[in-house]
């Protein structure tokens, strides 16, 4: 009888042993983000998402199509469901213009069924923006950025970067300055496309990956030679969310045009430029991004790129869900 009680002991006190290390387990695994970005990074998971869709002219187009409405955008963008993202590169150029054509296409979105629960709650269609360069007016940048995240965005890219100083200063533009940054005590209606409070939207608006439990997401652009000759020291620079070649840029940067007109790129060089970025990721530990399409995707993963864009439509859509098929990652989930 003893033995059969000190055998019970036993099995209790290895099974309560277990149930201790599953719970700190658990208690160290990440927590859920609202900002999937975040949360697929914290994975290692791939990250694939598309420009949103706007009134540009399609490529090849001899007509404009019909104008969309705001709404008739958000509508769009919410009946396709694998997107990690959606991506505005509009403010990049003539901000003051395209300010509020985003911000009624950000607030006709919220009106949307934008968040969901499942697997935890999250917005299902965060999204992310470029602002102009930075250092030639650090000042006007930061007050955009403001501007920018209060409409509710979750990530800002930072185009064109050459310094180190310019990612910390954008960093310190999309931090409160309680939490050591620049940005203005003012939340506008991003609160109410998080679904949150304004003070829980204060205590969540920190840059990730500084702040672990913060749900802004930065995206530094290189796509200059003085860009690429300062790379390793831009991504050193602690805060980077996700580091980036910008290929389109690059590809006129390394390409010549000779009397007649012709243009000619460099390809091989072209590609090393791409490659000194990824480089520099790999050897800080930052996730490296590319635009990408059907062709390439597999081919850039294989390379060590983690973060994909794609243009809205049907090869975007494609890329994508070729993509997931790579990645071993399942349909959304709500």
């Amino acid at each position: 009888m003893t033995r059969r009680i000190f055998s019970q002991l036993a099995s209790v006190a290895a099974l309560s042993t277990v149930a201790m290390t599953f719970a700190a387990a658990r208690a160290d695994a990440p927590a859920p983000h609202l900002n999937p970005m975040i949360s697929l990074l914290e994975q290692k998971q791939t990250v694939m998402g598309m420009y949103a869709p706007s009134n540009r002219r399609a490529p090849g187009a001899t007509e404009a199509a019909p104008k969309k409405s705001p709404a008739e955008l958000a509508r769009e963008t919410v009946a396709y469901k694998f997107s990690d993202y959606i991506f505005d590169g509009s403010m990049e150029h003539n901000y003051d213009e395209s300010y509020p054509v985003f911000a009624a296409y950000a607030a006709a979105l919220a009106k949307e069924n934008h968040l969901s629960k499942t697997p935890h709650p999250h917005i299902a269609y965060p999204l992310l923006v470029k602002v102009h360069e930075i250092a030639p007016d650090p000042a006007l940048a930061a007050r955009h950025i403001g501007e920018q995240l209060d409409l509710g965005v979750s990530g800002i890219m930072f185009v064109g970067v050459e310094q180190p100083e310019e990612v910390r200063q954008g960093i310190a533009a999309m931090r409160y300055k309680s939490n050591g940054g620049t940005r203005a005590d003012s939340v506008g209606s991003a609160p109410a496309f998080w679904g949150i409070s304004a003070k829980e939207y204060r205590k969540k608006a920190d840059v990730w990956p500084l702040n672990p439990k913060g749900e802004l997401i930065n995206w530094v652009v290189v796509e200059s030679k003085d860009g690429l000759k300062n790379v390793r020291d831009i991504a050193a620079v602690k805060g980077i969310g996700v580091l980036v070649p910008g290929i389109g840029t690059l590809r006129g940067v390394f390409s010549t045009t000779d009397a007649t007109g012709k243009k000619t790129v460099d390809e091989v060089a072209w590609e090393n430029a791409i490659q000194q970025v990824l480089s520099a990721c790999k050897e800080f530990n930052v996730p490296c991004g590319i635009p990408t399409t059907p062709e390439q995707i597999e081919m850039r993963m294989k390379q060590g790129f983690s973060v994909f864009i794609m243009n809205w439509g049907e090869a975007g859509f494609k890329t994508i869900e070729l993509g997931r098929k790579l990645s071993g990652r399942p349909a959304p989930q709500g």
